[in-house]
């Protein structure tokens, strides 16, 4: 049996946070995907990022490795799920104004096919089928270079005012 290491390094997340109830989220969400605001710790620690953000709209990307595998021998599907959540939640994020933050509520899954470390890059895309002032809607797929879907998900946030 052989073993394999990772070392994982992230920044303090409360800075971004803050950052994030002082702007837009569109605006919020272009400076992570510049790299001008530290992705969250998840990110890191599992390996995606956001690629591309529009108003209603988030794409991120990660390629899976060994360490992502569940005790079966496929990537576990809480990486699927995260990637979904965070794609559905960022796309309503990025329709909020500034003073509008959000949580999932429900995020429901299916996954259609399994993955591995062979499957190459896989991108996450989110978009908002209907934005609300209470509650927003969002629908994610996952698919891989080919376009092919490997795990859909739609998604229930609660909005809510801050500050």
């Amino acid at each position: 049996m052989s073993e394999s290491s990772k070392t994982i390094t992230w920044s303090d997340p409360r800075p971004s946070a803050t950052a994030a109830l002082q702007l837009s989220g569109l605006e919020f969400l272009k400076r992570m995907a510049a790299g001008e605001v530290p992705p969250p710790p998840i990110a890191k620690l599992l390996g995606f990022e956001l690629v591309e953000v529009a108003v209603g709209d988030a794409v991120f990307e990660i390629t899976p490795d060994d360490s992502h595998y569940n005790p079966i021998g496929v990537v576990h599907g809480g990486l699927a799920l995260t990637l979904l959540d965070s794609a559905a939640g960022c796309a309503v994020h990025s329709s909020l104004p500034e003073g509008l933050a959000y949580t999932s509520l429900e995020t429901k899954v299916n996954f259609l096919r399994g993955i591995t470390s062979a499957t190459g890059k896989l991108r996450a895309h989110g978009w908002v089928t209907k934005p609300g002032k209470r509650a927003a809607f969002a629908e994610a797929d996952l698919r891989d270079a080919e376009g092919t879907v490997y795990a859909t998900a739609a998604s229930t946030c609660l909005v809510y005012p801050v500050g």
